[in-house]
Protein backbone atom coordinates (compact mmCIF):
# COMPACT_ATOMS: atom_id res chain seq x y z
CA UNK A 1 0.00 0.00 0.00
CA UNK A 2 1.23 3.59 -0.76
CA UNK A 3 2.41 5.59 2.57
CA UNK A 4 -0.16 8.30 0.52
CA UNK A 5 -2.78 5.91 1.12
CA UNK A 6 -2.28 5.75 4.62
CA UNK A 7 -2.53 9.24 5.18
CA UNK A 8 -5.54 9.69 3.67
CA UNK A 9 -7.04 7.21 5.70
CA UNK A 10 -5.82 8.77 8.86
CA UNK A 11 -7.00 11.94 7.41
CA UNK A 12 -10.24 10.33 7.09
CA UNK A 13 -10.39 9.12 10.27
CA UNK A 14 -10.00 5.49 10.12
CA UNK A 15 -8.05 3.42 12.49
CA UNK A 16 -4.63 2.08 10.88
CA UNK A 17 -3.82 -1.53 11.00
CA UNK A 18 -0.50 -3.34 12.64
CA UNK A 19 1.06 -3.49 9.25
CA UNK A 20 0.43 0.23 8.32
CA UNK A 21 1.56 0.96 11.48
CA UNK A 22 4.97 -0.79 11.51
CA UNK A 23 5.37 0.14 7.80
CA UNK A 24 5.03 3.83 8.53
CA UNK A 25 7.58 3.67 11.62
CA UNK A 26 10.28 0.90 9.64
CA UNK A 27 9.86 3.54 6.22
CA UNK A 28 10.73 6.61 7.78
CA UNK A 29 13.88 5.30 10.26
CA UNK A 30 14.68 4.00 6.93
CA UNK A 31 14.52 6.93 4.84
CA UNK A 32 12.34 5.51 2.45
CA UNK A 33 9.37 7.93 3.88
CA UNK A 34 9.93 11.74 3.51
CA UNK A 35 9.58 14.67 6.12
CA UNK A 36 6.98 15.74 4.54
CA UNK A 37 4.66 13.16 4.39
CA UNK A 38 5.42 11.73 7.76
CA UNK A 39 4.71 15.47 9.25
CA UNK A 40 0.80 15.23 6.60
CA UNK A 41 0.81 12.21 9.07
CA UNK A 42 1.25 13.40 12.07
CA UNK A 43 -0.94 15.97 11.90
CA UNK A 44 -3.46 13.62 10.80
CA UNK A 45 -3.36 11.88 13.85
CA UNK A 46 -2.95 15.08 16.29
CA UNK A 47 -6.62 16.37 14.34
CA UNK A 48 -7.58 12.63 14.32
CA UNK A 49 -6.49 10.76 17.22
CA UNK A 50 -5.66 6.75 17.89
CA UNK A 51 -7.38 4.04 19.89
CA UNK A 52 -5.95 1.99 22.51
CA UNK A 53 -4.52 -0.58 20.10
CA UNK A 54 -3.22 1.89 17.42
CA UNK A 55 -1.60 4.16 19.64
CA UNK A 56 0.07 0.18 21.41
CA UNK A 57 1.04 -0.96 17.86
CA UNK A 58 2.62 2.67 17.48
CA UNK A 59 4.74 3.02 20.45
CA UNK A 60 5.35 -1.32 19.74
CA UNK A 61 7.01 -0.46 16.42
CA UNK A 62 9.24 2.31 17.85
CA UNK A 63 10.13 -0.10 20.68
CA UNK A 64 11.21 -2.52 17.91
CA UNK A 65 12.85 0.44 16.06
CA UNK A 66 16.37 0.25 17.58
CA UNK A 67 17.79 -1.63 20.81
CA UNK A 68 15.97 -3.17 23.20
CA UNK A 69 17.34 -4.04 26.86
CA UNK A 70 17.02 -7.67 28.12
CA UNK A 71 16.48 -7.26 32.01
CA UNK A 72 15.82 -11.04 32.70
CA UNK A 73 18.95 -12.04 34.34
CA UNK A 74 18.41 -9.44 36.97
CA UNK A 75 16.99 -10.51 40.51
CA UNK A 76 13.05 -9.68 41.03
CA UNK A 77 10.49 -7.64 38.95
CA UNK A 78 12.30 -4.63 37.53
CA UNK A 79 11.10 -1.38 38.68
CA UNK A 80 11.11 1.55 37.16
CA UNK A 81 9.54 5.51 37.55
CA UNK A 82 9.28 8.24 34.54
CA UNK A 83 8.70 12.07 35.29
CA UNK A 84 7.02 13.81 32.00
CA UNK A 85 8.72 16.63 33.08
CA UNK A 86 8.58 19.63 35.65
CA UNK A 87 10.87 22.50 37.51
CA UNK A 88 12.60 21.04 41.09
CA UNK A 89 11.78 17.35 39.97
CA UNK A 90 14.33 15.41 42.03
CA UNK A 91 12.26 12.33 42.78
CA UNK A 92 14.70 9.77 40.92
CA UNK A 93 17.68 10.59 43.11
CA UNK A 94 15.17 9.86 46.03
CA UNK A 95 13.05 7.31 44.98
CA UNK A 96 14.83 4.79 43.39
CA UNK A 97 17.56 4.35 46.03
CA UNK A 98 14.63 4.44 48.77
CA UNK A 99 13.11 1.67 47.09
CA UNK A 100 16.47 -0.27 46.36
CA UNK A 101 16.79 -0.15 50.04
CA UNK A 102 13.57 -1.99 50.36
CA UNK A 103 14.77 -4.64 48.54
CA UNK A 104 13.70 -3.28 45.09
CA UNK A 105 15.48 -3.65 41.69
CA UNK A 106 15.99 -0.63 39.63
CA UNK A 107 17.94 -0.43 36.44
CA UNK A 108 16.80 2.86 35.34
CA UNK A 109 18.17 4.62 31.86
CA UNK A 110 17.09 8.39 32.15
CA UNK A 111 17.57 11.49 29.78
CA UNK A 112 19.02 15.13 29.80
CA UNK A 113 17.59 18.31 30.31
CA UNK A 114 16.50 20.44 27.68
CA UNK A 115 14.67 23.88 28.16
CA UNK A 116 13.55 24.90 31.73
CA UNK A 117 13.18 21.09 32.90
CA UNK A 118 16.04 19.27 34.50
CA UNK A 119 17.31 16.22 33.62
CA UNK A 120 18.41 13.69 36.11
CA UNK A 121 21.61 12.83 34.20
CA UNK A 122 22.67 15.98 34.47
CA UNK A 123 21.88 16.30 38.40
CA UNK A 124 24.00 13.20 38.75
CA UNK A 125 27.20 14.50 36.64
CA UNK A 126 27.05 17.53 39.11
CA UNK A 127 28.27 15.45 41.53
CA UNK A 128 31.94 15.17 40.87
CA UNK A 129 33.38 12.24 39.00
CA UNK A 130 30.10 10.44 38.32
CA UNK A 131 29.57 9.01 35.12
CA UNK A 132 26.39 8.38 33.12
CA UNK A 133 27.59 6.77 30.36
CA UNK A 134 27.96 2.70 31.09
CA UNK A 135 28.24 -0.57 29.42
CA UNK A 136 25.81 -2.42 29.66
CA UNK A 137 27.82 -4.83 31.57
CA UNK A 138 28.73 -2.44 34.07
CA UNK A 139 25.25 -1.23 34.41
CA UNK A 140 24.21 -5.00 34.95
CA UNK A 141 27.11 -5.67 37.64
CA UNK A 142 26.26 -2.00 39.63
CA UNK A 143 22.45 -3.08 39.75
CA UNK A 144 23.32 -6.32 41.33
CA UNK A 145 25.39 -5.04 43.74
CA UNK A 146 23.48 -2.32 44.82
CA UNK A 147 20.02 -2.83 43.76
CA UNK A 148 19.72 0.52 41.67
CA UNK A 149 21.80 2.47 38.67
CA UNK A 150 20.86 5.31 37.00
CA UNK A 151 22.73 5.70 33.26
CA UNK A 152 21.95 7.55 30.16
CA UNK A 153 20.22 5.54 27.35
CA UNK A 154 22.16 3.63 24.51
CA UNK A 155 22.33 5.87 21.57
CA UNK A 156 20.71 3.25 19.34
CA UNK A 157 17.84 3.20 21.98
CA UNK A 158 14.56 3.73 20.03
CA UNK A 159 15.38 6.15 16.94
CA UNK A 160 11.95 6.02 15.72
CA UNK A 161 11.31 8.38 18.73
CA UNK A 162 14.70 10.70 18.24
CA UNK A 163 13.56 11.13 13.92
CA UNK A 164 9.77 11.81 15.16
CA UNK A 165 10.09 13.58 17.58
CA UNK A 166 12.39 16.58 16.15
CA UNK A 167 9.79 16.67 13.86
CA UNK A 168 7.14 17.40 15.68
CA UNK A 169 8.76 19.61 17.20
CA UNK A 170 8.55 21.95 14.45
CA UNK A 171 5.63 20.78 12.79
CA UNK A 172 2.99 21.93 15.26
CA UNK A 173 2.17 18.18 16.47
CA UNK A 174 4.38 17.99 19.84
CA UNK A 175 0.87 18.32 21.65
CA UNK A 176 -0.73 14.85 20.09
CA UNK A 177 -1.87 12.67 23.13
CA UNK A 178 -1.03 9.18 20.66
CA UNK A 179 2.17 10.40 19.49
CA UNK A 180 3.27 12.04 23.32
CA UNK A 181 2.68 8.54 25.14
CA UNK A 182 4.08 6.33 22.25
CA UNK A 183 7.18 8.31 22.48
CA UNK A 184 7.31 8.11 26.28
CA UNK A 185 5.65 4.35 26.79
CA UNK A 186 8.28 2.94 23.70
CA UNK A 187 11.40 4.33 25.37
CA UNK A 188 10.26 2.68 28.44
CA UNK A 189 9.44 -0.59 27.15
CA UNK A 190 13.03 -0.66 25.50
CA UNK A 191 14.67 -0.11 28.87
CA UNK A 192 13.18 -3.50 29.36
CA UNK A 193 11.49 -2.42 33.10
CA UNK A 194 8.21 -4.96 34.30
CA UNK A 195 6.90 -2.65 36.35
CA UNK A 196 6.58 1.46 35.41
CA UNK A 197 5.57 4.07 37.90
CA UNK A 198 4.55 7.20 35.49
CA UNK A 199 4.81 10.70 37.21
CA UNK A 200 2.34 12.81 35.05
CA UNK A 201 2.30 16.67 35.91
CA UNK A 202 0.39 19.11 35.21
CA UNK A 203 0.19 22.75 35.06
CA UNK A 204 2.42 25.88 34.72
CA UNK A 205 5.59 24.04 34.67
CA UNK A 206 4.05 20.86 32.65
CA UNK A 207 3.72 19.89 29.25
CA UNK A 208 0.11 19.14 29.83
CA UNK A 209 -1.47 22.34 31.25
CA UNK A 210 -4.24 20.95 32.26
CA UNK A 211 -6.04 18.20 34.61
CA UNK A 212 -7.91 16.67 31.66
CA UNK A 213 -5.08 16.38 29.34
CA UNK A 214 -3.02 14.90 32.13
CA UNK A 215 -5.57 11.99 32.79
CA UNK A 216 -6.32 11.44 29.10
CA UNK A 217 -2.14 11.14 28.55
CA UNK A 218 -2.07 8.88 32.15
CA UNK A 219 -5.22 6.56 30.90
CA UNK A 220 -3.68 6.00 27.48
CA UNK A 221 0.03 5.36 28.52
CA UNK A 222 -1.78 2.94 31.48
CA UNK A 223 -3.86 1.16 28.87
CA UNK A 224 -0.37 0.17 26.64
CA UNK A 225 0.98 -0.87 29.77
CA UNK A 226 -1.91 -3.63 29.85
CA UNK A 227 -2.13 -4.11 26.55
CA UNK A 228 2.10 -5.30 26.15
CA UNK A 229 1.58 -7.16 29.33
CA UNK A 230 3.39 -4.55 31.85
CA UNK A 231 2.53 -2.87 35.11
CA UNK A 232 2.06 0.44 34.71
CA UNK A 233 0.47 2.94 37.33
CA UNK A 234 0.24 7.07 36.53
CA UNK A 235 0.09 9.40 39.22
CA UNK A 236 -0.86 12.72 38.42
CA UNK A 237 0.56 15.61 40.23
CA UNK A 238 0.66 19.43 40.36
CA UNK A 239 3.25 21.62 38.41
CA UNK A 240 1.82 24.73 39.15
CA UNK A 241 5.10 25.73 41.33
CA UNK A 242 8.32 23.90 41.74
CA UNK A 243 7.67 20.35 42.99
CA UNK A 244 11.01 20.94 45.48
CA UNK A 245 12.68 24.26 46.53
CA UNK A 246 16.04 23.86 44.78
CA UNK A 247 16.02 24.87 40.30
CA UNK A 248 19.30 23.71 39.67
CA UNK A 249 21.64 20.69 39.53
CA UNK A 250 23.64 20.56 42.82
CA UNK A 251 20.99 22.16 44.56
CA UNK A 252 18.61 19.67 43.65
CA UNK A 253 21.07 17.01 44.62
CA UNK A 254 21.64 18.75 48.21
CA UNK A 255 17.79 18.82 48.65
CA UNK A 256 17.82 15.31 47.79
CA UNK A 257 20.49 14.43 50.51
CA UNK A 258 18.25 16.53 52.76
CA UNK A 259 15.32 14.33 52.60
CA UNK A 260 17.62 10.99 52.36
CA UNK A 261 19.05 12.13 55.63
CA UNK A 262 15.23 12.89 57.44
CA UNK A 263 15.71 16.44 57.55
CA UNK A 264 12.56 17.47 55.18
CA UNK A 265 9.14 17.70 56.38
CA UNK A 266 6.51 15.13 55.59
CA UNK A 267 3.99 17.70 54.49
CA UNK A 268 6.30 19.12 52.44
CA UNK A 269 5.44 18.67 48.62
CA UNK A 270 8.40 16.69 47.69
CA UNK A 271 8.54 14.38 50.43
CA UNK A 272 5.04 13.45 49.72
CA UNK A 273 5.10 12.76 46.02
CA UNK A 274 8.56 10.94 46.48
CA UNK A 275 6.34 8.56 49.29
CA UNK A 276 3.55 7.99 46.63
CA UNK A 277 5.54 6.88 43.40
CA UNK A 278 7.71 5.03 46.10
CA UNK A 279 4.73 3.35 47.52
CA UNK A 280 3.32 2.02 44.04
CA UNK A 281 6.80 1.18 42.51
CA UNK A 282 6.90 -1.43 46.10
CA UNK A 283 3.57 -2.87 45.38
CA UNK A 284 4.25 -3.17 41.84
CA UNK A 285 7.36 -5.05 42.76
CA UNK A 286 5.15 -6.89 45.46
CA UNK A 287 7.27 -5.93 47.82
CA UNK A 288 4.57 -4.84 49.59
CA UNK A 289 0.87 -6.08 50.19
CA UNK A 290 -0.53 -2.59 50.41
CA UNK A 291 -0.03 1.47 50.59
CA UNK A 292 0.32 1.13 54.48
CA UNK A 293 2.75 -1.27 54.48
CA UNK A 294 5.16 0.26 51.78
CA UNK A 295 4.97 4.03 53.30
CA UNK A 296 6.22 2.55 56.54
CA UNK A 297 8.87 0.58 54.50
CA UNK A 298 10.25 3.64 53.19
CA UNK A 299 9.95 6.01 56.06
CA UNK A 300 12.05 3.32 57.42
CA UNK A 301 14.29 3.51 54.95
CA UNK A 302 15.34 7.50 55.54
CA UNK A 303 15.26 6.99 59.08
CA UNK A 304 17.89 4.10 59.40
CA UNK A 305 19.79 6.00 56.49
CA UNK A 306 19.91 2.86 54.16
CA UNK A 307 18.54 4.99 51.29
CA UNK A 308 21.11 7.42 51.45
CA UNK A 309 23.89 5.07 51.69
CA UNK A 310 22.46 3.34 48.70
CA UNK A 311 22.60 6.38 46.10
CA UNK A 312 26.20 6.93 47.58
CA UNK A 313 26.95 3.49 46.76
CA UNK A 314 25.60 4.13 43.45
CA UNK A 315 27.74 6.53 43.15
CA UNK A 316 30.77 5.32 44.29
CA UNK A 317 29.84 2.16 41.44
CA UNK A 318 29.79 5.07 38.75
CA UNK A 319 32.84 6.95 39.48
CA UNK A 320 31.96 9.05 41.53
CA UNK A 321 32.97 11.24 44.84
CA UNK A 322 29.95 9.62 47.54
CA UNK A 323 31.63 11.87 50.02
CA UNK A 324 29.43 14.84 49.27
CA UNK A 325 26.60 13.30 49.70
CA UNK A 326 25.88 14.25 53.55
CA UNK A 327 24.84 17.29 54.93
CA UNK A 328 28.26 18.01 56.41
CA UNK A 329 30.06 17.93 52.90
CA UNK A 330 27.23 18.66 50.12
CA UNK A 331 27.65 22.77 50.35
CA UNK A 332 31.65 21.68 48.90
CA UNK A 333 30.20 20.77 45.49
CA UNK A 334 28.17 24.09 45.38
CA UNK A 335 30.66 26.84 44.01
CA UNK A 336 29.16 30.04 43.45
CA UNK A 337 30.54 33.86 43.05
CA UNK A 338 27.35 35.21 43.96
CA UNK A 339 24.03 34.43 46.50
CA UNK A 340 21.60 37.15 45.67
CA UNK A 341 18.06 37.72 47.39
CA UNK A 342 15.23 37.92 45.13
CA UNK A 343 12.83 39.85 47.27
CA UNK A 344 8.85 40.62 47.19
CA UNK A 345 7.98 44.20 45.90
CA UNK A 346 4.46 43.98 48.05
CA UNK A 347 2.38 42.56 50.76
CA UNK A 348 0.22 40.26 50.04
CA UNK A 349 0.00 36.35 49.32
CA UNK A 350 1.22 34.30 46.82
CA UNK A 351 -1.32 33.34 44.62
CA UNK A 352 -0.05 31.47 41.65
CA UNK A 353 3.41 31.06 40.39
CA UNK A 354 4.73 30.05 36.51
CA UNK A 355 6.45 27.37 37.63
CA UNK A 356 8.22 27.64 33.79
CA UNK A 357 9.11 30.88 33.86
CA UNK A 358 11.17 30.03 37.55
CA UNK A 359 12.63 27.46 35.31
CA UNK A 360 13.36 29.45 32.66
CA UNK A 361 15.28 31.91 34.71
CA UNK A 362 17.40 29.14 36.58
CA UNK A 363 18.11 28.09 33.17
CA UNK A 364 18.89 31.73 32.42
CA UNK A 365 21.74 31.44 34.83
CA UNK A 366 22.93 28.53 33.26
CA UNK A 367 21.07 25.45 35.10
CA UNK A 368 19.66 24.45 32.02
CA UNK A 369 20.19 24.11 28.02
CA UNK A 370 18.42 26.51 25.73
CA UNK A 371 19.58 23.85 23.23
CA UNK A 372 21.39 20.47 22.91
CA UNK A 373 24.66 20.37 23.40
CA UNK A 374 24.58 23.65 25.43
CA UNK A 375 26.76 23.43 28.36
CA UNK A 376 25.22 23.72 31.82
CA UNK A 377 26.96 24.98 35.31
CA UNK A 378 26.42 22.66 37.78
CA UNK A 379 26.21 25.07 40.71
CA UNK A 380 23.92 27.60 39.73
CA UNK A 381 20.45 27.78 40.01
CA UNK A 382 17.67 29.34 42.85
CA UNK A 383 16.57 27.95 46.11
CA UNK A 384 12.77 28.42 46.51
CA UNK A 385 11.97 30.38 50.26
CA UNK A 386 8.23 30.62 49.50
CA UNK A 387 5.15 27.82 48.47
CA UNK A 388 1.99 29.03 46.73
CA UNK A 389 -0.07 30.14 49.63
CA UNK A 390 2.53 32.27 51.84
CA UNK A 391 1.65 35.17 53.29
CA UNK A 392 4.86 37.86 52.66
CA UNK A 393 5.83 41.35 52.82
CA UNK A 394 7.64 44.06 50.73
CA UNK A 395 11.52 42.94 50.99
CA UNK A 396 10.66 39.40 52.21
CA UNK A 397 13.10 37.02 50.28
CA UNK A 398 11.07 34.90 47.35
CA UNK A 399 14.35 33.40 46.44
CA UNK A 400 18.39 33.12 46.18
CA UNK A 401 19.71 32.77 42.80
CA UNK A 402 22.91 31.13 42.77
CA UNK A 403 25.30 33.45 40.31
CA UNK A 404 28.22 32.44 38.32
CA UNK A 405 27.77 34.62 35.08
CA UNK A 406 26.32 37.62 35.60
CA UNK A 407 25.26 38.71 31.95
CA UNK A 408 21.67 37.08 32.23
CA UNK A 409 20.73 37.97 35.71
CA UNK A 410 18.74 40.97 35.49
CA UNK A 411 16.64 38.87 32.81
CA UNK A 412 16.14 35.88 35.47
CA UNK A 413 15.50 38.33 37.75
CA UNK A 414 12.66 39.85 36.74
CA UNK A 415 11.79 36.86 34.76
CA UNK A 416 11.21 35.25 37.89
CA UNK A 417 9.46 38.38 39.88
CA UNK A 418 7.14 38.12 36.55
CA UNK A 419 6.22 34.44 37.82
CA UNK A 420 5.02 35.28 40.79
CA UNK A 421 1.28 36.19 41.94
CA UNK A 422 1.19 38.45 45.24
CA UNK A 423 -2.39 39.85 46.04
CA UNK A 424 -4.07 41.66 49.03
CA UNK A 425 -6.50 38.17 49.23
CA UNK A 426 -5.76 34.72 49.71
CA UNK A 427 -6.68 31.84 47.08
CA UNK A 428 -7.74 28.67 47.42
CA UNK A 429 -4.97 26.50 47.12
CA UNK A 430 -4.34 23.85 44.17
CA UNK A 431 -3.63 19.78 45.65
CA UNK A 432 -0.46 18.60 44.95
CA UNK A 433 -1.81 15.02 44.17
CA UNK A 434 -4.74 14.95 41.80
CA UNK A 435 -5.30 11.24 41.61
CA UNK A 436 -3.69 7.53 40.45
CA UNK A 437 -4.63 5.65 37.39
CA UNK A 438 -4.51 1.92 37.46
CA UNK A 439 -5.98 -0.57 35.18
CA UNK A 440 -8.96 -0.81 37.08
CA UNK A 441 -9.79 2.64 37.61
CA UNK A 442 -8.47 6.48 38.61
Amino acid sequence: MRFVDIIEKKADGEALSKEEIRQMIEGYVAGEIPDYQMSAMAMAILQRGMNDEETTELTLAMMHSGDVVDLSSLPGIKLDKHSTGGVGDTTTLVVAPLVAACGGTVAKMSGRGLGHTGGTLDKLEAIPGTSVEIDMERFFSIVKDNGVAVIGQTANLVPADKKLYALRDVTATVRSIPLIASSIMSKKLASGADAIILDVKTGSGAFMRNTDEAFTLAKTMVQIGKLTGRKVRAIVTDMNQPLGMAVGNSLEVKEAVELLSGGISPTDPLYQVCLLLGKHMLMAGNLAADEEKAEQMLKDAIQDGSGLKKLQRMITLQGGDSSYLCMEKIDQMIHVKHMVDICSERDGFVTSMNAEKIGTAAQMLGAGREKKGDAIDPSVGLVMKVRCGNKVQKGDPLCTMYVNDEKRFAEAKQLFLQAIEITEEEKEKTPMIYGVVTEEDV
